[in-house]
């Protein structure tokens, strides 16, 4: 019986813009077909082209703190996850890592590829004394959401999203209600006066 190959772990870098791509791309379309959406915020990612995910790769390793693991079977990159050293708090220096894009191929599932990736991300934590790991998942991707709860991951937290266009006409049309209600009530009010007066005359 032949061994298993055993899982490499390594930082991304910008040469495997293509191989994340279809990693990404692969774990989306695998949300699809178990319609869980888990993958398909499309609005929040659209896929991008080669070049573009080699940039962004660059840019998000520019940022002190940030790693990009990628773990490899065979030579091929099968899994991958991002983490951040921040603060609890913007007026805290509690250190937390924050953890993100936990991506596993469909094909290589239940492999001890997450585990193994999570494991690096526990030694960098410890590394850098944080004190708490916080993991950042798509609502509906169900199977992930089991496997951190089994792994003792609490709900602490509920990340919501929006575009900025979209915030922005909404806050306007908040706005332009709140000064119409305003107008209504002082009107009102002025009324109310109004008819005071008159019974007072009167």
């Amino acid at each position: 019986m032949g061994t298993r190959p055993q899982i490499v772990l390594r930082d991304a870098d910008r040469e495997d813009a293509a191989a994340l791509v279809r990693l990404w791309s692969e774990c989306a379309a695998s949300g699809s077909e178990s319609g869980t959406e888990a993958f398909l915020q499309q609005s929040l990612w659209p896929e991008p082209g080669v070049p573009e995910a080699a940039e962004a790769i660059e840019l998000n390793l520019s940022r002190p703190g940030k790693r990009i693991f990628v773990a490899l079977l065979g030579g091929e990159i099968v899994g991958a996850t991002v983490c951040d050293l921040t603060t609890l708090t913007p007026i805290s220096l509690t250190r937390i890592l924050l953890v993100t894009d936990i991506q596993v191929s469909p094909r290589f599932r239940r492999r001890s590829v997450a585990a193994t990736l999570l494991a690096a991300v526990a030694d960098y934590g410890d590394e850098h004394h944080c004190q708490v790991v916080v993991a950042v998942i798509p609502v509906q991707a169900r199977e992930p959401h089991r496997y951190l709860t089994k792994l003792g991951f609490n709900q602490i937290a509920i990340v919501r999203a929006i575009s900025p266009t979209k915030l922005q006409s909404r806050l306007r049309g908040k706005s332009a209600h709140s000064r119409g209600t305003s107008k209504l009530i002082a009107m009102r009010r002025t009324l109310r006066r109004h008819d005071s007066g008159r019974t007072t005359t009167a």
